[in-house]
């Protein structure tokens, strides 16, 4: 599988820290988690990002922007070479 540099614990903190709670999605009071699906590819790109379950167009959007500006992975390997590997993130949006 492709590791975020510093690993599953790392990802979680970055994305915590890059979410920009859409305005208008605080005052209407939505709320839930989006799941993010893309690509790291064999360089440690991610690409192909899209949105597998989303909630609300603003939060996905947002959700989208967040994924799309991750630094780059440790591309997964396949026997010793690097390979595309699918990934999937979810991102909880809560009002507090």
């Amino acid at each position: 599988m492709p590791e975020f540099p510093g690993g599953e614990m790392a990802l979680r903190t970055h994305i915590a820290n890059a979410v920009k709670y859409p305005v208008t999605a605080q005052e209407k009071g939505i709320q839930g988690k989006v799941y993010v699906t893309f690509v790291v590819d064999k360089d440690g790109f991610v690409k192909n990002t899209s949105i597998a379950r989303g909630v609300d167009p603003s939060l996905d959007s947002e959700a989208l922007r967040v994924i799309k500006n991750l630094p780059n992975w440790k591309p997964g390997m396949q026997k010793g070479v690097p390979v595309n590997v699918s990934y999937t993130v979810p991102i909880n949006f809560k009002l507090q």
